[in-house]
């Protein structure tokens, strides 16, 4: 069980599942939506997600045609963007989550369009997309 929250606290979950692979996403939509070289997420299962407080306080923001980027509309935090093409999956962002993560990262992707100013210096594999193949990103 994992629970996370925002930075103001207004939004809060848990989500009682497994995360998925951790990628490391460098793409400028994720480089802006952050302010930072790359986000950090995991794909989670959408049914074991559930909101402790403040989902009225969420919003929604359309990236690209089908893909959503949801944030505390207090303070911004980024918490989980989703795409309509793969409906119960949630793409959920790792630096939310309140308990210490055992999952590693094992990806980076979209490195084609990476942070001029940012070197990776890790053995990760490296992917100029990302490996799902319905992600309209």
């Amino acid at each position: 069980m994992y629970t996370g929250q925002c930075l103001c606290g207004d939004v809060a979950f848990e989500y009682n599942g497994p995360l998925g692979p951790l990628a490391l996403c460098h793409c400028s939509q994720c480089r802006r939506a952050h302010g930072s070289a790359f986000s950090a997420s995991s794909p989670i299962q959408k049914v074991r997600f559930r909101f402790l407080r403040g989902e009225k306080n969420l919003t929604e923001y359309e990236s690209d045609p089908g893909k959503y980027r949801a944030f505390c509309s207090r303070c911004g935090s980024h918490l989980y963007s989703r795409v309509d093409a793969i409906p119960g999956i949630l793409r959920l962002r790792i630096g939310v989550i309140n308990e210490p993560v055992q999952t590693k990262q094992v990806r980076h992707v979209y490195v084609g369009s990476k942070a001029e100013w940012f070197d990776i210096t890790d053995d990760l594999p490296q992917f100029d997309k990302t490996e799902r193949t319905n992600d309209p990103h």
